[in-house]
Order: structure tokens, then sequence, then C-alpha cells
């Protein structure tokens, strides 16, 4: 009977053991040998270097043309500083520290006028806003290329899409003097002797603004309707590919590759009968008879109640002068059409294109003011 008990209890033991070792993890052992390596893959096609967009610009070749270039450009040559760099009404585009002065503040803080300098790449160039180049298009890191509000006309705003705006930011007049409109009294007072849009109005002469539209035979064009405006741009026309630095890149004298890819019977020198035109409105222009203008204890013209301007009796003879450099402006009263004939002719002359930005525009321009100045 004990023997029976005893092994029941032994089977029972037993039994509980076989359980637990069935149930638990097993023990590991060592790790096996390695096995033998696969074979390797087929390499993936190379992709592009994660660099050649930036190297395209930022290496040693591309740089050296650029500057090279610049520096026979009329912004890199270091006369449009040397004169005017330091004045605060210039310095907006003649200098670096005031140009960016202009970007940041819309004016130039006195201060810079003590430290300035020349126009550099920095002038223009900052960094970019974006590298997606592909699908944002290429800002060249230019500093300013946004919708550009004129400083002669506020509530006027040019677009040219992109890089141009950046040209267009201080190739436009400054807002020196009021443009001759009918005002009612038939007078004008010319109280300068550099009357007109000082001092680049390429802008507003590709845009067709801004102009003394005196009324004559010849119509005005839409405005922004200029085959320059609509079909090229700054940039395309006046930076084109070329390995000579005189012309194309940075140097913004126009190849003649980018002129005859449209002017297929060759390069326009200028609008067709522009320097005859010019000269016989100069001419007429030197001929025009004004009076002399009452002046105030502060040196200022003097306007009746009626607004009229007070002369003094005195004849003054010419408009547009060469005295005492080529063509200045005798101060005096004169009439509103000999008023807008000059600000056309100073207009058309600092445009610097003989007519070619905007030949529609430069046509009627020139035609209606020597109509209005033989009638």
């Amino acid at each position: 009977m004990k023997n029976s008990k005893l092994v029941g209890f032994l089977v029972l033991v037993i039994s509980s053991l076989l359980f637990i070792q069935c149930t638990s993890d097993p023990i590991p052992g060592p790790p096996g040998a390695d096995g033998i390596d696969g074979v390797d893959g087929m390499d993936g096609q190379d992709g592009i270097d994660g660099t050649a967009s930036c190297i395209s610009c930022h290496s040693n070749a591309a740089r050296d043309i650029v500057e090279s270039s610049f520096a026979l450009s009329a912004h890199g040559a270091g006369g449009v500083f040397s004169f005017t760099g330091a004045r605060i009404d210039c310095a907006s585009c003649h200098s670096t520290k005031g140009h960016l002065d202009f970007l940041a503040f819309g004016e130039v803080d006195s201060v810079s006028l003590s430290n300035t300098s020349p126009i550099t790449c920095a002038t223009c160039h900052d960094k970019h806003a974006t590298f997606d180049f592909e699908n944002d298009g290429e800002d060249f890191a230019l500093r300013s290329i946004d919708p550009v509000t004129l400083v002669i006309d506020e509530t006027t705003v040019v677009d040219f899409g992109g890089t141009s705006n950046n040209c267009a930011t201080c190739h436009q007049p400054r807002n020196s003097y009021v443009i001759p409109a009918e005002n009612g009294t038939g007078q004008y007072v010319v109280a300068t002797t550099r009357f007109g849009p000082h001092h680049g109005p390429q802008t507003t002469m590709l845009e067709g603004i801004m102009g003394a539209n005196i009324p004559g035979s010849e119509g005005y064009p839409g405005v922004a309707s200029a085959a320059h405006r609509t079909g090229a741009s700054c940039v395309s026309c006046h930076m084109g590919e070329s390995t000579d630095v005189n012309e194309g890149l940075h140097s913004w004298n126009p190849t003649e590759a980018v002129c005859i890819a449209c002017h297929t019977n060759g390069v326009p020198e200028e609008m067709a009968g522009f320097t005859e035109g010019m000269a016989t409105l100069k001419q007429l222009l030197t001929e025009v008879v004004g009076e002399e203008y009452a002046v105030d204890a502060e040196g200022n013209p003097v306007f009746d109640v009626d607004g009229n301007p007070v002369g003094t009796g005195v004849p003054v003879t010419g408009l547009i002068v060469d005295a005492p450099s080529p063509n200045r402006s005798n101060e005096g009263i004169f009439t509103t059409a000999q008023a807008q004939a000059a600000w056309n002719y100073m207009t058309l002359l600092e445009d610097q294109s003989n007519g070619i930005h905007n030949p529609g525009y430069s046509r009627a321009l020139l035609t209606n003011s020597i109509e209005a100045l033989q009638n």
C-alpha cells in the first residue's frame, strides 16, 4: 500500500516536471556560423549632381566673364557713383548703401552717405528666395523682382514680370517736376535748369506712359502694348549670352544675335526719322519765347489769386538751351504746350534708345510735340 502511494507521488512529480519543460522557452545555444554572402545586386543609375545648378553660376569661369563685362558697363565703370553717389537725392540708385536704404525704407538714410560705396554685385544681388529653380523659376538672387510702384506717380505700378522688375526699380523718372498738363491757365512755370524726367524714363517709355500726351496727328498706342514690352524684356534684350565682354551679359549692350532673332532685316539703330525729328523739335524749343517770373522773398514763383503765374515782363528766349551745358532749360513762364513739348523732348532724349524701346509711343510724342510748336 505504501509502495503504491509512493509510486503515484513520483509519477505526479515527474509529470509536473515534464509539463514545465514543454511549456518553457528553450535555453538558446551558441550562434551558428555565418552563411555565405549573396550575389551583389546591379548598381542603380547615377543621380544628378546636387551642386550642378549652383556651379552653373558659382564658378570661376562663370564669375570671371560677368565681372569683366560689368567693369565695362556704366554701372561698373564708376562714373555714376563718383558724381552723384554721395548725394541724398541720387544715392538711391547711384550707390550700394543708398540703394539698400531705398529698397528697405523708400528713402536714403543720410548716415549712409558718410560711408557709401559704388555699385557692385551686392547692390542688386543678395540671396536666392528658392533653390527649386525648376518649379519656382530662376531669381538670380536679385533683391527686387516684385512689381514696381513708380516714384513719379505712386498710383501707378509697373510689372515687367520677374527679373526685369529689378531694372525698373531705378530706370524710371524721379519725382522731380510735375508733368505739364492743361490747368486752366494755359501756362506752366519752369523753375529749374534741369527740366524733364530726371533721369531714367526707360521703364515708363517701354510701358508707354508718363509723357505729355499732346493731341496731334499721331495716335498714342495702348499702354504696355509695345512689342518690346509684350514679346521681350530688359533682361532678354540687354543681357544676352555672349563670349565678348563688350556686349550682352553684364555690359547691358544688346547683342546682334538677340536683335536679329526678331529684327530679321538687321539691327535697328533708331526709330525711323528719330534723329531728324529730335533736331527739329530742339530747334523749335530754342526759339520759343517765355517770360521771367516774379519771385517772393524765398525765391519761389509768385501766383495771383486765380493761380496764374506773375511775370516781370522780361522775355526769356528758348526753353531748351545748350548753356551752361547741352540740353539744359531756361527758367520762366511758358505756355503749357511749350512745356509739354520740352518734357517730351527730354523724355525721348533721356530714354537713350533713339525711340527703339517703344517706337509707336516715341513717334507720337515726337510728331505731336513738333506740330504743337509749329501751330
